[in-house]
């Protein structure tokens, strides 16, 4: 999702796009931890809470605003203050700003407002929080006043690679003030809103140079991701945190079905939208852009999906009348771009009913056709006992490589989750790779930075299986533009392809 919208005195504009990125690690039913998988079984674990502790002993209570036009930011602050209030109890974003529109009823340019706070916010809790302890007395409560502060902040700050920030400050600080007013729950603490926020720009580069002493306020993450991140990549680990703090790039893949890469840039081009080729089917756009307005969309020309992302199908080389799986398959991103490049027998396998509706939207969107079956990867039931000659595993993952995309899950996620999701993908492959023709070949892949769910999952594998390990990208760290690399920018994601030898 790219949540990412310019607004102006306190009135937001365009509402950011529908969120149409593959969403298996976070979108999650209420009160859960983001499911990292989409054929995990649900997690009945006792929920742990965020990182960032809020010492608030009730639950947040429901946005009911008094008074506050609907249009204003003061309403966008209430609603992510409400949402962030949600995702501290345990709820992912998705579904907690899902959960607030429900409430609020708000209107579409308000939803998208209130989406960009959140996700803000969700890039700078660990900043935000730590000013919040030296700036005030005791934790502010109940959650929602806390989570307001923590909204305001965020606008106050800016985020990492923005040159401007999204309000001016005595906006934020006046809006902060009526939204505390506006609500039941908070307004005995508007004198207390007003005076944080205007102590933090009279103080603000002392304020911070304190804070910064702190890993979660320099990185925003919690201390085991920074620790676990520099283990992994000693050299790079500074860069894979930073990359996560930006907003992530809105990236198209062109159905070569319909169009070229080049005629679509022209028709881009025609409608003064700026963008550039990056991948082989891959174009970036330099904005963002509701999905809606995106050229030939609804038609099919064009689906919006990362750039790592798209070296999914081409790796597994598909080719006409091959029988191929595409196992935990929902939203339908690399279910769509396999039938892009070949006729093929193809199943879509997802246990998550619910997703499994936004598989047929893609499909229906493209014009493709694929069988779709509710089906869990790590067992036999759903199987017909047919070998496959291609199967696509995109394992269940922490989703560590594409938290810019979900900047609530390093709040939500712990420690102990890499090495449980990675028996999981591992039950997942070993099932997979009984269903393989001999001479076949199977990639995994997943969303993840962690090596244990990575590259040490590969190479267990291989062992186990004595499968022949081919040619892929291995270990991809997500990217931003710079002068050596061009506009290359993707997520960090993790390719193995294997072989099944074949048998004597």
């Amino acid at each position: 999702m790219q949540e990412n919208t310019r607004k102006t005195l306190g009135k937001p504009q365009k509402p950011a796009r529908p969120d149409t990125r593959k969403d298996p690690r976070s979108g999650v039913r209420s009160g859960a931890r983001p499911d990292a998988s989409k054929n995990a079984r649900p997690d009945t674990r006792t929920e742990a809470r965020p990182a960032v502790a809020v010492a608030t002993a009730t639950a947040a209570a429901e946005f009911q605003p008094i008074d506050i036009k609907p249009d204003s930011l003061a309403f966008c602050l209430v609603g992510a203050a409400q949402a962030v209030s949600y995702v501290l109890e345990g709820t992912a974003l998705p579904m907690a700003l899902s959960r607030v529109f429900t409430q609020t009823n708000a209107l579409p340019q308000a939803r998208g407002a209130i989406q960009d706070i959140s996700y803000r916010t969700m890039r700078q809790v660990g900043r935000v929080d730590a000013l919040i302890k030296v700036m005030a007395s005791k934790t502010p409560e109940p959650a929602l006043l806390y989570s307001l502060l923590c909204c305001s902040l965020t606008l106050l700050i800016g985020n990492e690679g923005e040159e401007h920030p999204a309000y001016e400050e005595f906006v934020v600080v006046d809006q902060a003030v009526t939204a505390a007013t506006s609500s039941p729950h908070m307004v005995f603490a508007k004198g207390m809103v007003n005076a944080v926020l205007r102590r933090y720009l009279r103080e603000k580069d002392d304020l911070l140079k304190l804070v910064m002493k702190q890993p979660a306020a320099t990185w925003n993450y919690p201390q085991w991701w920074v620790d676990q991140c520099k283990t992994a990549y000693p050299q790079d680990w500074q860069a894979i945190l930073s990359t996560g703090n930006h907003a992530p790039p809105m990236t198209l893949r062109i159905n070569s079905r319909v169009t070229t890469v080049a005629a679509y840039l022209e028709l881009l081009a025609s409608k003064q939208i700026a963008a550039s080729q990056i991948g082989p089917s891959a174009i970036k756009l330099a904005k963002p852009m509701p999905v809606q307005h995106i050229p030939g969309f609804e038609e099919g020309m064009a689906s919006v999906q990362d750039a790592a992302a798209q070296l999914a199908a081409p790796l597994l080389d598909v080719q006409d009348g091959m029988r191929v799986l595409d196992a935990c398959a929902a939203p339908g991103g690399k279910t769509g771009h396999l039938l892009e490049l070949a006729d093929i027998e193809l199943l879509a396998l997802d246990s998550d009913p619910a997703r499994i509706q936004r598989i047929h939207d893609n499909l229906a969107r493209l014009k493709l056709f694929a069988t779709v079956k509710d089906g869990d990867a790590s067992r036999t039931g759903w199987w017909d006992s047919k070998p496959y000659d291609r199967i696509l595993a995109d394992v269940p993952c922490t989703a560590s490589g594409v938290v810019r995309r979900h900047p609530d899950s390093r709040w939500l996620r712990r420690k102990t989750d890499a090495a449980q999701l990675a028996a999981l993908s591992a039950r997942i492959l070993d099932n997979l790779w009984h269903m393989l023709k001999p001479g076949g070949k199977m990639l995994m892949v997943t969303c993840s930075i962690w090596p244990l769910e990575s590259e040490a999952q590969a190479t267990a594998f291989v062992t186990r299986h004595g499968a022949i390990r081919l040619d892929a990208p291995g270990q991809m760290l997500p990217t931003l533009p710079t002068a050596s690399a061009g506009n290359n920018e993707h997520d960090g994601l993790f390719y193995a392809l294997f072989q099944k030898p074949l048998q004597n």
